[in-house]
């Protein structure tokens, strides 16, 4: 199995599965990963997705191997947008993601260590965007990059591609707790739970609200929370 699935109580539990790879995304893991996340987030059982690694490393990003196979233009536009896609339905979501970053997660893996709604980080990890070196560009994942950090740095980790520490991540804002690798599965699973003790309805407006707010001009964003606010009174508390 590429792709490991397991449900702790209400906190279900993504575990990308090619080790050997260093969980690398090939398009049957890309896909995979986007058709779990999906299904997860229409179970209302499933309040919230934990999202690691198997082996020392998180993800180390696209496949280069399988891309270099993609000489069909068409193939290499279905696979943009696979990638595309995955990166994007975390903001879809309803159900909050965190991702626990256990390894080296690097170019795509990097994109998809931040692309949940929190992040927790083991001390030895690191993050990094290495596709100039590599003559390419960190191109998908650079839009949900300069959305959470600072212009500066987010342009030095994709220009420079010089890979960084826990530390630095936290500090970036990149995540938001760095723990001992021994004790990340425990600490982050704590925080899903409280994720998932959260009322849906009201966890489903705070997600869509927040995503929206983002790029929205000040007096736009604060009508968007008045109507929200409204439809707050509808709420049961489930």
């Amino acid at each position: 199995m590429i792709l490991l699935i397991e449900d702790k109580g209400a906190v279900r539990v993504l575990t990308l599965n090619r080790p050997e790879k260093r969980n690398a995304l090939d398009t049957a893991l890309t896909s995979a990963l986007l058709e779990s996340l999906r299904t997860a987030d229409a179970d209302d059982a499933v309040r919230c997705v934990v999202l690691t690694g198997a082996g020392p490393g998180f993800c180390a990003g696209a496949d280069l191997s399988e891309f270099k196979g993609l000489t069909d233009p068409k193939a290499a536009e279905t696979r943009a947008e696979l990638t595309m896609q995955l990166h994007l339905a975390f903001s879809k979501m309803i159900t909050p993601v965190v991702t626990a970053i256990n390894g080296a997660a690097m170019g795509g893996g990097a994109g998809l260590a931040i692309a949940g709604d929190l992040a927790v980080m083991a001390e030895s990890a690191k993050l990094g965007y290495p596709e100039t070196k590599h003559g390419i560009v960190a191109a998908i994942v650079m839009a949900n990059l300069v959305r959470q950090i600072g212009h500066k740095a987010a342009f030095e980790l994709v220009a420079l591609g010089e890979p960084i520490g826990a530390a630095r991540a936290l500090e970036l804002g990149m995540v938001n707790r760095v723990v001992p690798d021994s004790s990340l599965m425990s600490e982050t699973l704590r925080l899903a739970e409280k994720l998932a003790a959260v009322s849906r309805p009201a966890m489903a407006q705070t997600k869509a609200l927040f995503h929206e707010v983002v790029d929205l001009p000040l007096p736009t964003a604060l009508e968007r929370g008045r109507d929200v606010n409204k439809r707050m009174r509808g709420f049961d508390g489930k």
